[in-house]
């Protein structure tokens, strides 16, 4: 049962499997930072502007206040920091369209690279043998259908 376990982790990582999340991963890290960035100084500074100079990443709904007596502060605050929240949106926001356009533009490339006829992108080799496949059963119908109404005559 290890050996088959061990014989089929060998056939994941030589396939490229393995290699490709990796790559996904230190991608998103990297993405991420960007968008952090792009959050934190492109969008929320002019969202800050608009709300008279707020800032959204403190913003929080107090429940409870600290009280400090002598230097110590008894209980700790409580609060809802909606701020983060709409932070968080923002990225999320920003994320989800750059995906979509990502893998709408990935789209289009394939749809390129399918088309057969399209002389613009290479076709990979399996898409053009089922393209001649496909022309090749749309002729051996028409001569099939061409036999059988000469023989029903």
């Amino acid at each position: 049962m290890k050996i088959k376990l061990i014989q089929e982790f060998k056939e994941f990582a030589v396939k490229g499997n393995m290699i490709d999340i990796a790559i996904g991963v230190i991608i998103g890290a990297a993405f991420n930072k960007v968008v952090d960035v792009l959050v934190k100084e492109i969008f929320l500074p002019p969202l800050s502007f608009l709300t008279n100079g707020i800032n959204w990443e403190n913003k929080k709904i107090i429940l409870r206040e600290a009280v400090t007596i002598d230097g110590i502060t008894h209980p700790e605050e409580i609060a809802i920091g909606y701020g983060k929240l709409l932070e968080a949106s923002v990225d999320f926001l920003i994320i989800g369209f750059t995906v979509f356009l990502v893998v709408k533009l990935m789209n289009s490339i394939r749809k390129k690279a399918e088309d057969p006829k399209n002389d613009t992108v290479t076709t990979p080799k399996n898409i053009e043998l089922l393209s001649r496949m496909a022309e090749l059963m749309e002729k051996q119908v028409s001569l099939l259908e061409a036999k059988n109404t000469k023989s029903s005559e």
